[in-house]
């Protein structure tokens, strides 16, 4: 593609739900295309991809949702550039369809028949990947805190350096994007700047952020297998979606660790501040990991 070429950035999701031997995948028609797809459409301005795919989920399909694991990011051709699509799976959480002119049928069908009433071959190529696992695998996302002014120029006790403004703003859009994937149960270590990032998903929440002093720098370094158990025992409980805030010589040491012990191979990334690593875990194992490096509009995603 040319550097030249304007890029269409849209989202969608494979979105899935349960039933007694298997699951039923989504498909909408769309009268003005005559197609068979996924829910998907394109950005607004202000939103970040994550936020366009649950608002078209229910746009299309009238479902709440919950996103899970990351499957894919397609590109086509279109007459005003190059169309760019991610997609999600994503768990419905009920609701009712109502015929509109964009979408003017819906069905819930089994992957196989899903796959042959698709239109298009990237469709079914989404699909592929979104069977390459379990659909009930469990999510936890592990955060580092958003930003907080340079150590370096905090005269107080380290332990209680706060979020600077842009950092306060990080963590009123991390809320968003937890909130996106599910989150229910809050975890922080026992430093302000980490409390503080998740502060407003527990008051969004209504809970209360739990303490884990095994998770701080100091505590890792000294111990990290300490760490290493608590976010086992966090992962194989799923009862809830857990969010976890840690820092910056936590997340990449525990992020190999975990890796490697559960033979997975890690996306390259970036640890930025305010960055999101959401895992998939099936009985406590990892079987998938994304890296999401910002949760704020207009950073994840590139091209023109």
């Amino acid at each position: 593609m040319s550097k030249t070429t304007k890029s269409v950035w849209a989202a969608g999701a494979v979105l899935w739900r349960p039933t007694r031997d298997s699951v039923e995948i989504c498909l909408v028609h769309r009268p003005s295309y005559d197609d068979w797809t996924l829910p998907k459409g394109k950005i607004d301005s202000g939103e970040t991809l994550i936020s366009t795919a649950v608002r078209e989920i229910r746009e299309e399909t009238g479902q709440l949702s919950r996103l899970g694991r990351h499957l894919m990011d397609v590109g086509y051709q279109i007459p005003s550039g190059y169309k760019r699509v991610r997609y999600w799976t994503a768990r419905a959480l009920g609701g009712d369809f109502t015929p509109n002119r964009e979408v003017d049928e819906l069905r819930w069908l089994e992957p196989a028949a899903a796959a042959g009433l698709l239109s298009y071959g990237l469709d079914r190529k989404v699909l592929k990947e979104f069977e390459r696992l379990p659909p009930d695998t469990h999510t936890l996302l592990l955060v580092r805190h958003a930003r907080a002014g340079q150590r370096s120029r905090y005269k107080g006790d380290d332990r209680m350096r706060p979020l600077d403004k842009f950092g306060r703003a990080q963590a009123r859009d991390l809320a968003a994007l937890l909130s996106s994937f599910g989150a229910e149960r809050l975890h922080s270590a026992d430093r302000l700047r980490c409390e503080q990032t998740l502060a407003p998903a527990a008051e969004k929440l209504g809970v209360a952020i739990v303490p884990e002093t095994s998770l701080s720098e100091e505590a890792y370094k000294a111990d990290p297998g300490a760490a290493h158990r608590r976010m086992r025992e966090i992962a194989t409980d799923t009862s809830a979606i857990h969010a976890v805030c840690s820092q910056g010589k936590v997340i990449p040491p525990l992020m190999r660790w975990w890796a490697d012990e559960d033979d997975l191979t890690l996306p390259a990334k970036r640890n930025r501040k305010g960055s999101v690593w959401v895992l998939s875990t099936l009985n406590g194992r990892l079987v998938a990991a994304d890296h999401i490096d910002s949760p704020q509009p207009h950073t994840d995603r590139n091209g023109n």
